[in-house]
């Protein structure tokens, strides 16, 4: 599923641009994906488009706020998981919003604890999916697997 959404942001310039069903199940299995990774991204992906739509800020947290994880977040995310959540928050690459976002479909996945190459996928889809101006060096963390990279 995630070599789908990866595949996804790389060949498409925002969500929205990506073909819709039928269309797009082509496009991916076309480019070498089976059955089950597409169904699985184009589910994960109407999950966050709900989750997305559905999201309110009643008012912005003050300065002071801080985001305490329920002991089932912890142990589903896995502390690294949710020590870069708030690296992230911290550095001002993730709004609240945003932050509760990534958390949610990263407990819809079926992997405890997320591995943090994953959630880096998962923030770097939340932060497409709302067109979000993204720092290129943030870029390059979010896009690197642990292997290494030749950049052209």
């Amino acid at each position: 599923m995630f070599d789908v959404l990866v595949y996804l942001y790389e060949n498409y310039g925002a969500l929205n641009a990506c073909p819709d069903g039928d269309a797009l199940t082509r496009k991916l299995a076309a480019a070498g994906f089976d059955q089950a990774e597409i169904s699985d991204a184009i589910a994960w992906l109407q999950g966050l488009q709900r989750v997305t739509q559905e999201s309110q800020v009643l008012r912005e947290p003050g300065s002071n706020a801080f985001r305490v994880f329920a002991g089932f977040e912890t142990s589903r995310l896995g502390a690294e998981a949710v020590r870069f959540l708030s690296f992230l928050e911290a550095n001002g690459e993730l709004s609240p919003s945003q932050r509760e976002i990534v958390v949610e479909r990263a407990l819809a996945i079926d992997e405890s604890p997320v591995p943090l190459a994953r959630l880096k996928v998962i923030v770097l889809m939340v932060l497409w999916s709302q067109q979000a101006d993204t720092d290129i060096l943030l870029l390059e963390e979010l896009l690197d697997d642990g292997e290494d990279r030749l950049l052209h």
